[in-house]
This record gives C-alpha cells, structure tokens and sequence, in this order.
C-alpha cells in the first residue's frame, strides 16, 4: 500500500505540474534566455557514446505548453549536413517536459558527428560529438568535472573545456547542480542566484534549477561540443544523500523522501544526455586502451552514514556504498575487461585520507565511512589480480593524487598500493580557502601538512584552493593525470594555467611525477 500510495503521488506531481510548466519555467527565466536560440534555449547536447551509438538531446520550448510536438532530427559527418548518415522524427510533451533524447545507433566507432533538431522550421545549434574508439585507438582523452554551483560564479572549466578539439569525452562526477535556494549556498557577490529562490523538492523545482544552469553559455556549449558521460552525486537530489534518506531532507517540510527521490531522478534522466535504464550505473567499452566504468554511490545501495570511526556499527554486515547487486556488477565488469586501464567513475573519495584538522580526520561520506565493502573490493582485486585501476573522483572540490590501498600505515608499505586515484576540484563550489574564510597561504601549508608521510604517506598531491578541472590521457603505456585551474573563480576567462602534471606507468600502480 505504500508503495500504491508513492505511485499515486508521483503521477499526480506530474499531471498537476505539465500542462503549466511552460510558463512557469521559462517566465522567470526570461533574462536569461538567449532570443537567437528560440526554441532551443538550452541547447544541444550529446552522451553516453558507445562504439556504434550514441544519445543526442534537446529542449524544445514551444509556443502552445498543452500539445504533443513532433521534433526532426539529423546526423552527420560534416556540420554541413551534406551527408547525414541518419535522420527521423520524436515526438515529446509535457510528461517529458519537452525534452528530446534519441539514441543513434549503427554509427562507426570512434568517428565525429554533428547533429541537429528541427521544429517548426526552426533549426537548433548544431551540436558536435564522437563515439567511442575501438582497438584502432593510440590514446584517449577525458575531461573530469564535478561540482558546478550557479551562485559561486561564472562556469570557467566548462567554457576552456567547450574549446578542446582533443576530447573523447567529459566525465561529470556528480553535483551538476545544487539543490539550496537563493543565497543558501554560493558567493553572494558574483550576482548569480538561484532559482526558485527556495530549495528545490518539486519536479517543476528541479526542471527549473536544471533549465538555469544550461542558460549559461560556457556549460551549453560544453554540452554542444563534446559527449558527456555522467553520474549523479548528492546535490541533484539532497545533500549527503542515500538510499533511503538525506542529511538535507526534512520530511515534516519537504514530504516523502521517496516522492522526491523519484522526482530528482525524472528531471535527471529528462535533463541529461544519458542512456534510460533501470539503474545508472553502467560501463563503456574503448577498445583494448579502457574500460569506463561509472559507480553510483548515492541511490542505489548506500546505506545511512555513521556519526564517526568510533560508531560501533560502521562495520556492520550489510553496511554498503554500492550495494550487493552493483558490487555484483562491479566485479563482473573488472574481470570481464581485456582494457589495459579500468577507469572507476567515483563520486567520494575511495582511498583512505586524513584531512588532517583537529575534528575532522576521516570523511564518513566517503569510503572511509564504508570500509567494509571497500576492503572487499580491494581484495578483490589483489586476489583476482586486477591490475591498472585507476579512480577518477569528484565531490571534494580540491585536487588529489593518493595511491590506493586500505592500510596506509602497514601492508602499503611493504606491498605497495593496489590501485591509484586522482580527484578533479569543483568547477567553482567552494574549496578550503572560500569555506573557511582563510588564506591561500594557510592552505599551502595544510596541504603541506598532510601531504606524505606520516599522517598520509599515499597520499602524493593535494590542492585545495584552486577550481578547475581534470585532463586523464590514456596510452597503453601510461595514464596521465594533467589539473587545469582557472585565474579567477568570479572573473569570466577560458585562459587555463596547468597546475600539476602526474603520471601512472602500466603495470605500477604508483603516482609518479610526469617527466
């Protein structure tokens, strides 16, 4: 009865909310939009390639909010459209909120495309992507983003990343946008807030939240430019959030976890070029250089969080980041793959990792709040010998480079580590010297201070004061780790300044300074 009664809910949520949303959504919005893009305000967008598909996508905003519409769409090899390899009609509604998703199949792989949307005689932007490579492939090349926040500014990595001719694809690792209302969370100076002014719960809230962020020019046209491969983190639905709760839902004034749960993930599926499936996680095949794998650690399995280390249930049997199904999965994909590097899309930190201030050692959102399953995971691979693992992780909104192993104070020293990660900052959202209100200096030397041995020895590179974003090359030979920072996070500017170079030669499992 429960369940009927989320159900009932839910389809009422959208049979209340569709018919209006047009105007409710794009009023507000009005100063935003761009005219010359009418009715594409928000772009074009592409994801989730494989080696012979991939998923392109579109908001229509139509004159008449209470009809079905019918959109044209084509692909091609030139954005001349001279030879458009694949064509057909979509047709969407309010139910969709008048988003626009198809899945192209029968491409060739690793091959650039350009497509494009029709209604009403009016033609979209023309978008650009690529599949994914195959064994032909010498290297590839990713962008890693996460933690794009509205009110802290200008989107400077996505506008640097947008004029990259080089990128296979962008990996976004979650917190794509923020929940909080007006002025609950960001840099009050910037000018940019957000809307609704009040937290997002409805679906309407989150379409709107979701519509804000792509009237940005520097983030429609990342989308515009290449594919991006995404997974949600926990702002997309509610700060810290699980499976079954969240530390910034309130039932008594938001309602039922589940409703919104529900809610978040419809706009998410709507808003991102991602492939519909029952659950997110999910892999991606280039050839014998990678296997992508993407973890969801947030609405699968992950169970609630502990107060502290010292909680006396944080090793409970049934205590889970992913959860028995996606373990399942995960372990599956790792022994299945002849890739030379497993790329692991990972939201919170993986390895171990003292922040080092006095009330706060261990993150109990991240992995060291799970170590349970992540010693099982590792195991995993030390007895199945899975080597050439490397985690790419957000959520933290610094930078780092930790060699990976689940007792940096015992077997990493005689064994070494079993995996390496590397951590892109936020594109904006706060980072250390912003959050706590000190010094760029004082944050060097924090840095400094947990950096190595003794409190760290895995760990090999911290940055926690600059915004960016995270270059990952792959060859047979080596994964290569490159952090590109913005001058400025409230000054408008693509210029990049390379902050650190690292490297992983195969077979080492080490984070070696690049030559």
């Amino acid at each position: 009865m429960k369940h009927l009664t989320f159900l009932l809910s839910f389809f009422v949520i959208l049979a209340c909310e569709a018919p209006t949303e047009l105007s409710k959504l794009e009023d507000p919005l009005k100063h935003l939009l761009d005219p010359s893009l009418k009715p594409f305000y928000y772009g074009v967008a592409s994801g989730d390639p494989l080696q012979d598909a991939v998923i392109i996508w579109t908001k229509v905003s139509p004159e008449d909010s209470l009809k079905q519409i019918e959109v044209e769409w084509n692909l091609a090899t030139t954005d001349q459209f001279d030879e458009i390899v694949a064509k057909g009609t979509v047709t969407t509604s309010p139910d969709d909120g008048y988003t626009v998703k198809v899945d192209v199949k029968g491409l060739t792989e690793g091959t650039r495309y350009y497509y494009r949307f029709i209604y009403n005689e009016q033609v979209s932007m023309i978008g650009r992507t690529i599949t994914a490579t195959h064994e032909s492939a010498k290297n590839i090349n990713l962008a890693v983003v996460s933690c794009s926040n509205y009110e802290f500014g200008p989107f400077n990595a996505y506008g640097a990343i947008a004029e990259r001719n080089d990128l296979n694809a962008v990996l976004h690792l979650g917190d794509y946008i923020y929940e909080y209302g007006e002025r609950g969370y960001g840099d009050t100076t910037t000018g940019r807030f957000h809307f609704p002014k009040h937290e997002i719960v409805s679906l309407l809230d989150y379409r709107t939240r979701y519509a804000q962020y792509r009237t940005d020019a520097d983030l429609r046209e990342a989308h515009q430019m290449h594919p991006f491969i995404t997974i949600w983190d926990d702002h997309e639905i509610a700060n810290n959030s699980y499976k079954t709760g969240a530390q910034n839902h309130q039932s008594e004034k938001e309602g039922d976890y589940e409703v919104r749960k529900a809610t978040a993930k419809k706009a998410y599926y709507e808003w991102l070029p991602v492939r519909p499936g029952k659950e997110l996680y999910r892999s991606f095949d280039y050839g014998n250089i990678a296997q992508l794998i993407m973890l969801d650690e947030r609405l699968t399995g992950r169970t609630a969080p502990v107060a502290s280390v010292s909680d006396p249930i944080i090793n409970r049997e049934g205590r889970a980041m992913l959860g028995d199904a996606q373990l399942s999965w995960f372990k599956e994909q790792l022994s299945n793959s002849n890739a030379t590097w497993k790329i692991i899309g990972n939201q919170v930190i993986f390895s171990y990792l003292d922040w080092g201030y006095p009330n706060y050692k261990l993150n109990m959102d991240s992995w060291d709040g799970y170590p349970g399953e992540r010693a099982a995971i590792l195991d995993y691979f030390e007895v199945n010998e899975i080597d050439n693992v490397v985690f790419v992780t957000g959520d933290t909104h610094s930078s780092w480079a930790l060699e990976v192993t689940d007792d940096p104070f015992g077997s990493y020293a005689e064994k070494g580590a079993l995996a390496v990660e590397y951590g892109t900052t936020s594109v904006n959202s706060a980072n250390s010297n912003e959050e706590y209100g000190t010094t760029d200096e004082m944050v060097i030397e924090h840095e400094q201070n947990i950096t190595g041995a003794p409190s760290n020895p895995q760990l090999k590179y911290t940055n926690m004061r600059d915004h960016g974003y995270l270059e990952l090359s792959l060859s047979p030979e080596r994964a290569s780790a490159t952090w590109y920072y913005t001058p400025s996070r409230v000054i408008p500017s693509r210029e990049m300044i390379v902050g650190m170079e690292k490297v992983t030669p195969v077979g080492s499992n080490q984070v070696l300074d690049r030559d």
